[in-house]
């Protein structure tokens, strides 16, 4: 039972990472596209790094948040 929580776990957070570098990625086409055609540089730079902030803030928090319900789903677990 353990074994499994452990897998789904590791299953949640995996695709997190994945979900999260797409988003990465198609910010970055956007952001490029922008420059190309408007050359506003200052804001597109501006808006990379919001981004990828709130980005870095948001994965750390699922991640957090992932490990402290496997945490509770293995004490739990355990304790029946």
């Amino acid at each position: 039972m353990i074994e499994v929580a452990v897998v789904v776990v590791i299953v949640v957070v995996v695709v997190v990472v994945v979900v999260v570098v797409v988003v990465v990625v198609v910010v970055v086409v956007v952001v490029v596209v922008v420059v190309v055609v408007w050359w506003w540089w200052w804001v597109v730079v501006v808006v990379v790094v919001v981004v990828v902030v709130v980005v870095v803030v948001i994965v750390v928090v699922i991640v957090v948040a992932v490990e402290v319900v496997a945490v509770v789903v293995i004490v739990a677990v355990g304790v029946v």
